[in-house]
């Protein structure tokens, strides 16, 4: 059987085959729908309860109250009818308050309310609804059976075994000595980039030399990842097409996807977890950037990239503590950085302060993956961490699941304040997270 995760912002229906269809929840909600009788269901992945603006609108999937009769009448044109049709809700929850007032916003209690209302407006009978709480969930679908799961998300690895050792510091330190580092080709671009002035005649011929980069920065080109508009079969099309900023962004991207596929499935709760989070990190500080003006956008995407990039050295050691991570989560509501110290002995963001200074990485970059999840503590003050760690903050509890995450909002309102942002625009930011990271979604046997 075939999984496939359905994005946030997103739904997918079909007739019965076999497939499974899964979405990783936290505050978003998960709603299955489907007719056995008529062979006939699907998923959708619920963001937001209702358009924030005018612009919304460009993106009705990803609210209840526009997304739901979208989803209701693809599965009703399929022939599904109201009579027989049975939903199963999921998510809601509040993963790790963030300030008393998002209490009030309640974004994913709204979002199951909406849900909810929709339902009863086609008259469709609810069997099955589990929202709310502060823990992340999936839910799946077996459009074969026609079967509906939900399950707490981390809890379906085997437990650790007693007394099993932590690694040793040097472990640790080998394995950073011995990733496979970021292409050379991407370093150097970002020398260039860093340079302020750069040749893009120059930029184009380094990524020339590397075939492996050339094809995959062509490949996203031609992917929903962005827009697309012409076919691209040459870097030299790309240039002319997407203009020297995007085409940068995409060979970044390229190389970086590169480096997180050494990942396995120590962080992710699916495959390619960790640069799906990273590429909507990056999306979602670009527009930050962009929008406050505290950073150049481009640099704020890059760092948005690179910030879990030490993830990839301690994910083979998550493995096998994961179920215990979890519960570290869960029994005391510990932070992720914090939970991999007393288990593993150093935290991601430490590994990918080393790695970054190795591969000589510029100083703005390095200090946004060493204090992405606490910007107060960057002796620099640089915006550049704190619009990181707010585009980290929304990809982990609003768009979420397939990373494992938990980041520290004590001073949520200081890291607004700086940036020139009130804990009032929350759902002004949850609305910048990217209908689609990528396309298509992940789908393995």
């Amino acid at each position: 059987m075939k999984k496939y995760h359905v994005a946030s912002g997103s739904f997918e229906v079909g007739h019965a085959q076999p497939r499974l269809l899964q979405a990783f929840l936290g505050t978003c909600v998960g709603v299955a729908v489907f007719d056995a009788s008529a062979g006939v269901g699907g998923l959708n992945h619920l963001l937001l309860p209702e358009p924030v603006g005018s612009w919304s609108m460009d993106q009705p999937e990803k609210y209840a109250t526009t997304s739901m009769p979208l989803f209701l009448k693809q599965l009703l044109d399929m022939g599904a009818t109201r009579e027989n049709m049975q939903a199963v809700i999921a998510g809601g929850a509040l993963v790790g308050p963030l300030t008393p007032q998002d209490m009030n916003l309640d974004i994913g209690g709204r979002t199951a309310e909406k849900t909810v209302a929709a339902l009863e407006t086609e008259g469709i009978t609810v069997a099955r609804s589990e929202t709310g709480g502060f823990f992340t969930c999936g839910i799946e679908l077996d459009m074969q059976r026609w079967k509906c799961r939900i399950r707490p998300a981390g809890f379906d690895a085997p437990d650790i075994k007693a007394g099993e050792p932590s690694p040793a510091l040097s472990d640790v330190r080998q394995a950073i000595e011995t990733i496979r580092p970021i292409p050379q080709v991407a370093l150097k671009v970002l020398r260039i980039i860093e340079d302020g002035t750069y040749d893009i005649d120059k930029v184009s011929g380094e990524v020339k030399k590397d075939q492996v980069i050339s094809a995959r920065t062509i490949q996203l080109c031609n992917s929903a990842l962005f827009t697309k508009r012409h076919d691209v079969v040459s870097l030299d099309h790309a240039l002319v097409f997407l203009g020297q900023e995007l085409f940068i962004k995409l060979v970044i991207s390229a190389a970086v996807q590169s480096y997180y596929s050494q990942s396995g499935n120590g962080y992710s709760l699916c495959k390619g977890g960790l640069y799906h989070h990273a590429v909507g990190t990056a999306m979602i500080a670009e527009k930050i950037a962009g929008m406050t003006g505290k950073a150049l956008p481009g640099v704020a995407y890059t760092a948005g990239l690179l910030h879990d990039i030490g993830k990839v050295v301690l994910d083979q050691y998550i493995t096998g503590a994961y179920p215990m991570l979890y519960r570290e989560f869960q029994d005391r509501q510990s932070e992720i950085i914090d939970v991999e110290t007393r288990v593993l002995g150093m935290d991601h963001t430490r590994v990918g302060e080393i790695l970054a200074k190795n591969w000589s990485l510029p100083a703005s970059l390095a200090n946004a993956i060493r204090f992405h999840h606490r910007p107060e503590e960057n002796p620099n003050n640089d915006p550049l961490t704190t619009i990181v760690y707010l585009g980290d903050l929304l990809m982990s509890r609003f768009h979420s699941g397939l990373e494992l995450e938990r980041m520290g909002t004590d001073r949520i309102a200081d890291h607004l304040s700086q940036l020139g942002l009130s804990t009032g625009q929350l759902c002004d930011l949850v609305d910048l997270i990217p209908e689609k990271v990528f396309e298509p979604a992940m789908e393995t046997t």
